[in-house]
């Protein structure tokens, strides 16, 4: 045994001495993860992967499907696979560290990084059979590590980079595969395409993609044998896939059919719905703009990286245009075809499906692995065109450097890699960028802020709201070392500092903020002076009376609800929306929407003392028109996850400015009287009726307004003739001493005549009036 281990060892050392600059490489990679292990924080989807694999457990153990389904967060959760974190929980369990918090977000940090690591070695070794040369591959293994957003999220994110790492394994089994033609072959490839759909359902690219390639080399083969082997093959790669996926997905096994059906229609309308800035603008999820991924795969990589990519895929165009029967062909040239459209389809598929994403290129994160084969093959060919060795060598110093470069800003960021940007975007200005994209979807800054706070304070007992931030500031105190947790202690009262994401609501309360590039992750605050709220809407009447009695005092909506305990706001949010008497006032990333939103998490800006709730709000320095507020209960599995109304009330403030827009508007002649009457005041059509009560308002208003020549108009709308202003009341108008106000500015194009009134789905109008606007109307519309 001795002398076999003693010739294994000089064998293995020859295997690997050719290998020693990858494997330098993933050393230093390993030292550097394990030295900042414990800097980062519990993020947002960890704890959720962690009970769906509990609870899939529990349902392996007594097949109790409403258990398992009813303890889940959102329906849709059922549906994701576990391949990676049921293995990180049964390891727990064996470990022994299943109770201690610390240890088990530790331990799954460190999994996840070493499985990021294991994604590098097979990009590298992926490279080394497309290129041959090891300083490529090296330089292909680098371009994949240094990606600082995926750096960050390789040690919290449970389910983008597992997906990442699969893909990059089952593209180096898939050339591997099509090199052996094997049956062994094929159906280790098929098994790792079944753990790739059975992590996303994108998977399913790849279990489209063999087959395609399958049937050129049939459409290629000589003979009755080869074309035997490849439909052999190919059914035994069909197969494994879905019974992979199957296997790993016990939910499925009660009712494979019925239950996969499910899964399809929940997975293709995936039901998380979110409302974030995209270029200063906001969108709902399911409705951005084409370029969103490629916009954000721009702004938040390496730039040189981005240039050697481009090289690279111009390169594969080139060559496949060049010889357009090879690049079909089994070959190098086929596969660096197939490593494009592993780039590009996923991104047309999502603008051609109109796909929901959110929180920037996450869900695509596996589009890096594919890429850095191109980056690298770009590497090549820039320098491969310059004849003189000092200028090749210029090229790979210059990719050095980029890498170096690269290596810095990851480090100025740390431990906050995943908010990195490139200057691409404006990184200067103070709090910009976050009205630009959305930033921190994660929280894991959570932790920083509980350091920073307990620092300040190295031995007194720090007393905190630990209820915000979507419940990860109690997880991520539970993995602070054990002195420090015991000092924390969570307090619902007044004087408890509060933790925000993105800056406080006030300034001036602010006590700490983590910060990348100056704009504000997490913000530590004194809450507001609730005494001195609770005192100023005591001695006034509430603009709502609701669940909360939200009171209009010393510029701020104060909330006031007695008798009231913890039960009655832990975990909900409160909407406040907030509409501005000038339009001109909202700022910039408002604008789309027409009101700013300073929702609010009740305990951030609240406390619960003797028996009652109060909560203050500051309003914006510019006039407000009016405020919808409300309060949101958490997303349960029976409303898809999503956030309910538990109560919701809207209120006119600023009540001199629309008595001022009624006097002003009563001194007119009506353009026309219906429901409604219509005036012309100021470049605005103004709408008045009284008495008016609340359902007067509440149905949607159509507003549709044909110009004098309809080459005014937007191109879109030149066929049908008119210009579509239609409108919620809450967004132009105001309730208030029995009258309905609203007020809707007009285009700035002379206007022939509009038609306006108001509908309900489903029903029609309820009313409608048409109106001539001439020029004596026009001339009139100075005031009497």
């Amino acid at each position: 045994m001795a002398s076999m281990s003693g010739a294994a060892l000089p064998r293995l050392r020859a295997a690997l001495a050719p290998h020693w600059g990858a494997l330098l490489a993933l050393a230093l990679f390993l030292a550097a993860g394990l030295a900042v292990l414990d800097d980062y924080g519990v993020a947002r989807d960890e704890p959720l992967t962690r009970r769906t694999a509990e609870l899939t457990l529990r349902y392996l153990a007594d097949n109790d499907v409403h258990a398992f389904t009813s303890g889940l967060p959102t329906r849709s959760d059922r549906f994701y696979g576990m391949a990676f974190s049921v293995p990180l929980l049964l390891g727990e369990r064996a470990g022994g560290i299943d109770g201690d918090w610390r240890a088990i977000y530790l331990s799954r940090h460190l999994h996840s990084r070493l499985l990021f690591l294991a994604g590098g070695l097979f990009v590298y070794l992926m490279a080394l059979r497309l290129f041959g040369g090891r300083l490529l591959a090296v330089a292909a293994m680098l371009l994949f590590l240094l990606h600082p957003r995926l750096y960050g999220h390789s040690f919290f994110n449970p389910k983008d980079i597992p997906f990442l790492v699969m893909f990059i394994i089952a593209l180096y089994l898939t050339h591997r595969a099509f090199k052996r033609d094997s049956l062994a072959a094929f159906a280790l490839l098929g098994a790792a395409v079944g753990v790739l759909v059975n992590l996303r359902i994108m998977g399913l690219m790849l279990f489209a993609a063999v087959p395609a390639l399958r049937a050129l080399d049939f459409a290629f083969a000589q003979g009755w044998a080869e074309r035997k082997r490849i439909l052999v093959t190919s059914g035994v790669f069909a197969l494994a896939p879905p019974l992979t996926a199957f296997v790993l997905l016990p939910y499925l096994w009660g009712d494979p059919i019925g239950r996969a059906a499910e899964g399809w229609a929940m997975l293709s309308d995936h039901p998380v719905v979110l409302i974030e800035p995209f270029r200063g603008m906001l969108y709902r999820s399911e409705h951005f703009p084409p370029e969103y991924i490629p916009t954000w795969i721009a702004i938040t990589s390496p730039p040189f990286a981005l240039a050697l990519g481009a090289v690279g895929a111009a390169g594969v165009l080139a060559a496949a245009a060049k010889a357009p029967r090879k690049a079909l062909r089994n070959g190098g040239l086929r596969f660096w075809g197939l490593t494009a459209v592993c780039f590009a389809a996923p991104i047309l598929a999502v603008v051609l499906l109109d796909a929901n994403i959110y929180s920037g290129w996450r869900q695509t994160y596996f589009l890096w692995a594919p890429f850095s084969l191109l980056a690298a093959f770009g590497l090549r060919q820039a320098a491969s065109a310059l004849g003189r060795r000092r200028l090749r060598a210029a090229v790979y110093g210059a990719a050095g450097a980029g890498f170096a470069a690269t290596a810095i800003s990851m480090t100025l960021i740390h431990p906050n890699q995943q908010e990195f940007f490139n200057f691409l975007v404006d990184r200067a200005a103070p709090e910009r960028l976050r009205t630009q994209y959305a930033m921190d979807y994660w929280n894991h800054p959570a932790r920083q802020a509980l350091e920073r706070l307990l620092a300040e304070s190295p031995s007194s007992p720090v007393k905190a709201t630990m209820s915000g931030l979507s419940g990860l500031l109690r997880i991520n105190a539970r993995i602070l070392p054990e002195a420090d947790r015991e000092r924390l202690i969570h307090a619902l009262s007044a004087d408890a500092l509060a933790f925000t994401h993105g800056p406080a609501a006030d300034e001036d309360l602010t006590l700490h903020a983590v910060s990348v590039y100056g704009n504000t992750l997490v913000s530590v605050a004194r809450k507001p002076d609730l005494e001195a709220a609770y005192a100023a809407a005591a001695s006034g009447e509430p603009v709502i009376r609701s669940e909360f009695d939200v009171h209009h005092a010393e510029g701020a909506l104060v909330y006031v609800k007695e008798p009231c305990g913890e039960a009655d706001v832990a975990g909900s949010e409160f909407k406040a929306l907030v509409v501005p008497w000038d339009e001109a006032d909202l700022p910039r990333q408002w604008k789309f929407f027409g009101r700013e939103d300073r929702s609010f998490h009740f305990l951030n800006l609240g406390a619960v003392e003797d028996g009652k709730c109060v909560a203050s709000v500051p309003l914006p320095d510019y006039p407000v028109a009016a405020v919808r507020t409300g309060q949101l209960l958490p997303g349960r599995p029976e409303t898809r996850g999503l956030e309910v109304p538990l109560w919701e009330s809207d209120a006119a403030l600023n009540l001199e400015l629309w008595r001022e827009a009624r006097r002003s508007a009563l001194s007119r002649e009506p353009l026309a009287r219906a429901v409604f009457d219509l005036r012309l005041m100021d470049g605005a059509l103004v709408y008045l009726k009284e008495p008016c009560g609340e359902a007067d308002a509440e149905t949607r208003f159509f507003l549709h307004v044909v110009p004098q020549s309809a080459a005014d108009l937007p191109r879109e709308r030149r066929a049908r003739g008119f210009d579509n202003l239609g409108f919620d009341f809450f967004l132009r108008g105001g309730r208030f001493d029995g009258a309905c106000l609203a007020r809707v500015p007009l285009p700035d194009y002379p206007v022939a005549s509009i038609r306006t009134g108001q509908f309900t789905s489903g029903e029609g109008e309820i009313w409608s009036v048409n109106a001539a606007i001439g020029a004596s109307t026009a001339e009139n519309d100075g005031g009497a």
